[in-house]
């Protein structure tokens, strides 16, 4: 995947070392964002966002539970993304949440893509930081904008049914303009 649609200090690579094979992945030092066709490595974002200097790594997993609004017997969530975009807008979310919180040491964003069963992990977020003030409210706003703003489609699939959900507002001015996300490389 090419890297010319990412900011100047952010390049997308192949890492092995805590990536399955074939994930594109941007890694920096302060910086993990990705999309994962198979398990998310949740303890290994976890361990990675931890800094000797951390007082504080605040870590939210989304999982695929067995309902939704309205109905029950979900059995599964099937995620499709626009992968170039997806990332490179994870990665302006985490920018701007370390914008708004100036000391957050690392943080992370990965995101399940294809089937997900219920029960199992969608989305992982992770941030460190030397004190809770800043790193509660920085995860919070980092999985809201990701679900919010990331070109990524949830397929609910259920006994007799299943229907996308209207939740990603990606090419929506409001909802980038309600995180912050409004500028110059703006998806949409």
């Amino acid at each position: 995947m090419p890297a010319d649609h990412l900011t100047e200090d952010h390049a997308l690579v192949e890492d092995h070392a805590v990536a399955s094979a074939g994930c594109a992945d941007l890694l920096t030092d302060s910086v993990w964002c990705g999309l994962r066709p198979a398990h998310l490595p949740v303890a290994e974002v976890e361990a990675w966002v931890r800094r000797p200097s951390s007082g504080a790594v605040v870590t939210f997993v989304g999982t695929a539970r067995d309902h939704s609004d309205g109905r029950s017997g979900v059995t599964e969530l099937v995620y499709e993304a626009y992968e170039r975009y997806a990332i490179r807008q994870m990665t302006r979310v985490v920018d701007e949440a370390r914008r708004r919180w100036p000391t957050l040491e690392r943080s992370a964003v990965l995101h399940r893509t294809g089937s997900v069963p219920v029960g199992h992990d969608a989305v992982v977020v992770a941030v460190s930081s030397p004190h809770r003030d800043e790193a509660f409210p920085a995860a919070a706003y980092v999985i809201e904008a990701v679900k919010a703003t990331a070109p990524i489609w949830k397929l609910e699939r259920w006994a007799g049914g299943e229907s996308w959900s209207d939740h990603c507002h990606c090419a929506d001015r409001d909802a980038l303009a309600r995180f912050g996300l409004l500028g110059a490389g703006t998806v949409g």
